[in-house]
């Protein structure tokens, strides 16, 4: 654990707010491994049930329900919050009934889209006296440096796909359209919108009946890792040998490897080459250096 962390652990109530997926009961895991016991916020509509089997404080809240989570971490005395588990964007903005509060500040968004809600959420609980914190402050060993992490290095073909993917997929990202992009001899087969990563990649292969294809995946321009931290897990490869994919590029240091020893070893296996690339430095506001 960090030394940031340690700082505070003493004197701060740690709280997870937890949505679907791992990634909540990694962040548990490793939290309680430093001796910091979370109280945890678990969305209705994604978190798992057992979740219930591994913490000890745990409140089940639907994500409309703004008002009764503020309540619920004031109650157990949380300073510090960390998000993880992925929210699907679409639920977001079509299954929820929000309370009040939350209907106020959708009315009140510049944008109809994720990081604005989730921002804003973020801003309110900081109005409350809760800081949202990295959601990969436990988890850095995780978050992988830049260089091939599989045994095989990106063939000619699969390093020009990843140059030209990288390229497109910053751009879609800048407009948070979303993160992936599948790539077949420098032509896009198919971009990421709300259907997430996997669903992406099978309509690639679909498009693509049978030739390989190389798939990018990278961070926002400006990143905010307190949320929607890019992911790959051991589904993920799972995906890519379904869809024909033989190569992965993503962001170093912005991209979570869940299981990750186990990740690369299954890569390994699949023959599917997985390089993390340095991230560019973020164009500051008015476009100047």
């Amino acid at each position: 654990m960090t030394a940031s962390l340690d700082s505070v652990s003493a004197t701060a109530g740690w709280g997870l707010i937890a949505g679907n997926g791992k990634f909540p009961f990694l962040v548990l895991e490793a939290a309680r491994s430093q001796g910091i016991d979370m109280a945890v916020l678990a969305l209705r509509e994604e978190a798992s049930p057992e979740l219930e089997s591994v913490a000890k404080r745990l409140h089940w809240v639907s994500i409309g329900e703004l008002s009764r989570a503020l309540e619920l971490l004031h109650q157990e005395g949380v300073t510090r919050a960390v998000m993880a588990g992925q929210v699907k964007h679409a639920k977001i903005f079509s299954s929820i009934r929000p309370d009040w509060k939350l209907a106020k500040l959708l009315l009140s968004l510049p944008l109809q889209n994720t990081d604005s809600l989730i921002g804003a959420v973020a801003n309110v609980l900081e109005s409350e006296g809760i800081k949202l914190v990295d959601s990969t402050s436990f988890l850095k060993p995780l978050v992988p440096e830049a260089g091939v992490l599989t045994r095989r290095a990106p063939d000619e073909r699969e390093a020009a796909d990843m140059a030209y993917g990288r390229d497109i997929a910053r751009k879609i990202a800048a407009l948070d359209l979303g993160q992936t992009v599948v790539v077949r001899e420098r032509a896009c087969v198919a971009i990421e919108a709300m259907e997430g990563t996997d669903e992406a990649m099978e309509r690639a292969a679909r498009i693509a009946q049978g030739q390989p294809l190389v798939v990018v995946k990278v961070s926002k321009p400006r990143q905010d890792m307190r949320f929607d931290v890019p992911v790959i897990g051991l589904q993920t490869v799972e995906v890519m040998k379904r869809s024909g994919v033989t190569a992965l590029a993503i962001d170093a240091e912005r991209t979570l490897l869940f299981d990750r020893a186990h990740l690369i070893e299954a890569a390994d296996a699949a023959g599917i080459s997985l390089q993390a690339f340095p991230v560019p430095a973020a164009p500051s506001e008015g476009g100047k250096p």
